[in-house]
């Protein structure tokens, strides 16, 4: 039996992160595609033998410490899905030693570095910009990318992979009619770069991925690996895109209520930024939400309570406005479920999981 909750905690349900999983195992199977499922949204070696045991053979990460939690699991196929940070080449030459360990670069300076300081021989990819617009070479730069593999293929230790692309412009979307246009968009960048270079590089891989994409859409065909990783839990974002339901949503954050003021129309809980996070959606009406609230069940949570929204956060304290019949309802030591914006932060922010079948899940420390 579990510790009793009596402060801001992380609920997971375990049969709606299993079906999510299972969910989009199959969907990347009908578009005839590879899926390396992104760890950094959960980042537990528990959630992650959920992964295995359907059938996952291969991740994405977001650290090199990362990687290394996982390795240390079992994980012998690890992408590393951000520009190499080269300061920590004993880690790389570390993971090298044991797994197939595949680095993301963009830079000549970084292959350099990596060809005199490897130990052992790494995978890589190139990383492209597609539109996003934060990192990576700009896919019609066709020039700077050719001479960058030929740097790569000079190198003793390197072995060119292919191309790697993040459609983080999906997050802007709100429409599947939208997802649809930028996915398109994206893929025919890939897509020409891949035709451009296929004769010098026959085998390379075009890995892209975004859980917007890959849950909004039915049809995601045109590259060889997916690397989506919200869809494990989703959360409120996903919803408002167009990627999940709200039932879909394994994860809530339980926080004591401190506080009722029936006056205003007002509940205050213990659970604030560094809980939640600060990421926040925009509604259509102009006010900032933090969380949904979510009803309360027996074993967890249920369906949304309209209009009850965590509107404004501090550090530890969280602001719900709700209406006056849900407001007269709360007492002071109430657990209240909320559903959060972005489920990638408040679970990195809480470092656990307590189950809805009262299990303890520890994440990366």
């Amino acid at each position: 039996m579990s510790p009793k909750i009596i402060q801001p905690t992380l609920v997971l349900n375990k049969t709606i992160c299993l079906q999510n999983i299972k969910t989009m195992i199959k969907k990347a199977k009908r578009n005839k595609t590879s899926i390396r499922p992104h760890f950094k949204t959960h980042q537990s070696q528990k959630i992650g033998d959920w992964f295995r045991q359907l059938g996952i053979d291969k991740i994405a990460v977001s650290s090199l410490k990362m990687a290394v939690y996982f390795a240390e699991d079992g994980w012998k196929d690890i992408t590393v899905a951000i520009p190499v940070n080269v300061l920590e080449i004993d880690r790389i030459n570390s993971l090298a030693a044991s797994i197939q360990l595949n680095l993301v670069v963009e830079s000549l300076d970084v292959v350099e570095i990596l060809d005199a300081k490897l130990q052992h021989r790494v995978n890589c990819f190139i990383k492209l910009d597609t539109g996003y617009g934060r990192t990576g070479i700009p896919s019609d730069n066709h020039p700077q990318i050719s001479q960058l593999i030929d740097s790569i293929q000079r190198a003793n230790k390197l072995k060119f992979l292919g191309f790697l692309a993040h459609e983080g412009h999906s997050y802007s979307a709100r429409t599947q009619s939208e997802l649809s246009r930028i996915h398109k968009d994206h893929i025919q960048k890939i897509n020409a770069v891949a035709r451009q270079f296929v004769n010098q590089c026959p085998t390379l891989i075009q890995s892209v991925g975004s859980t917007p994409i890959c849950g909004g859409l039915e049809n995601f065909e045109g590259a060889d690996e997916v690397r989506p990783g919200n869809f494990v839990f989703f959360d409120l974002m996903q919803q408002r895109i167009g990627a999940c339901d709200y039932s879909e949503i394994a994860v809530a954050l339980a926080c004591p209520i401190i506080a009722v003021h029936e006056d205003r129309n007002l509940v205050i809980i213990h659970g604030g930024g560094v809980h939640f996070s600060k990421d926040f959606l925009t509604l259509s009406d102009g006010t900032v939400c933090y969380g949904q609230v979510a009803e309360t069940l027996k074993d967890g949570w249920g369906k949304p309570v309209p209009n009850a929204i965590v509107r404004k956060i501090s550090q530890e304290h969280g602001i719900i406005v709700g209406p006056a019949d849900f407001v007269k309802k709360c007492r002071v030591g109430q657990l209240l479920y909320i559903l959060p914006v972005h489920s990638c932060m408040t679970a990195n922010l809480m470092k656990s999981y307590h189950t809805t079948d009262e299990q303890i899940i520890s994440m990366m420390p």
